[in-house]
Order: C-alpha cells, then sequence, then structure tokens
C-alpha cells in the first residue's frame, strides 16, 4: 500500500465515517455535538470537500439512496480502514510541531516598546485565563464523556498551563533586564 499522509480535518471525517456510514449533515452534527472543532479546524462547507478528496483517494465510497442526492451516504472502504488505522497509530506516535502566534510576536519584540511587549503579554494571560474557564465550562457541559475525549481536554489544560507558565517567566525575565 502506497503511503497515505492526511490532514487532521480527513483523519476526523475518515474516523467519523469509520464508526458507522453518514451522510454530510450527520458529520456537522457529530463534529459539533462532541466539540471536534477544539481540537480540529473543519468548517462545515469544508466537509463535503473533504469527503470529496476522500472519494477519489479510494478511501470513501459514496450511495445515493433512492436517488436522493441530498442525502449521500458516505462508507468507510477497506482501504480507508487500513489508512485510519495507520494514520490514527501515527498521530498518536509522531510529535508534529504547532505554531504559536506568540512566537512570531516574540520575534518582532524589538519593534515594539517594552511597556507595549509586556502590556501585550499580560493581555495574553487573561486571554489564557478566559479560555481555560471557556473550556471547562464546556467540559461541564459535556460529562459524562468517553475517557479519550476527556483527556483532550486534558491535554489542552496543560498545554494552557505551560503557556501561562512560560508568559509568567517571560514577563519577569524582560522587566528584570535593564
Amino acid at each position: 500500500m502506497e503511503k497515505v499522509t492526511l490532514t487532521d480535518a480527513e483523519l476526523l471525517l475518515l474516523g467519523l465515517v469509520a464508526e458507522m456510514p453518514r451522510h454530510g449533515y450527520e458529520l456537522e452534527q457529530a463534529i459539533e455535538a462532541r466539540g471536534m472543532r477544539e481540537w480540529t479546524q473543519i468548517g462545515f462547507s469544508s466537509i463535503y470537500f473533504v469527503l470529496g478528496k476522500l472519494q477519489k483517494a479510494g478511501l470513501v465510497s459514496v450511495e445515493v439512496p433512492d436517488g436522493i442526492k441530498a442525502r449521500k451516504v458516505v462508507s468507510i472502504t477497506d482501504l480507508g480502514h487500513d489508512v485510519l488505522i495507520e494514520q490514527t497509530i501515527a498521530a498518536l506516535q509522531e510529535y508534529r510541531p504547532t505554531f504559536s502566534s506568540v512566537l512570531l510576536g516574540m520575534v518582532h519584540w524589538p519593534a515594539i516598546s517594552r511597556d507595549q511587549a509586556l502590556e501585550a503579554l499580560n493581555a495574553r494571560l487573561s486571554s489564557i485565563d478566559d479560555e481555560v474557564e471557556r473550556l471547562e465550562s464546556l467540559r461541564r457541559l459535556r460529562q459524562p464523556m468517553p475517557d479519550h475525549i476527556e483527556v483532550l481536554f486534558d491535554y489542552t489544560d496543560g498545554q494552557l498551563a505551560a503557556e501561562r507558565n512560560w508568559i509568567h517567566t517571560t514577563i519577569d525575565y524582560m522587566r528584570s533586564k535593564p
């Protein structure tokens, strides 16, 4: 089998179709109900485009029951199932760097005054606190959640805590410089 690399959106939809055959609107409902946009960027309008790519790659098949074109039902193929397993394992075991806008802000720190930069980092702290609160509220609303979903929230909490710690350390360091 030729190595296939899926985008995050493709892997998300392939996994949802693997659970059971679905049409596009059902996929949107599952994404929304499970809060999956917290971890993957996919808009409603992108779902059909991504499904078309998966179909072209032979990873899903599309049936039109009773000739109702609006109700195209998407199912995973054997190849799609093999790729889903391979890509899920790769996603779990391989580190892939992500790039935060804060890195660009730090690169361009000299373009603004120290006070502006420190104020911006303090505002980012406030933004992180708001996000932690929003996620905790979302987490409470979605209880009970399966363990594999619960740990997604834990992962995000850990990232936010690490960024909060980094910001505090950076602010202290930058304030101590002459």
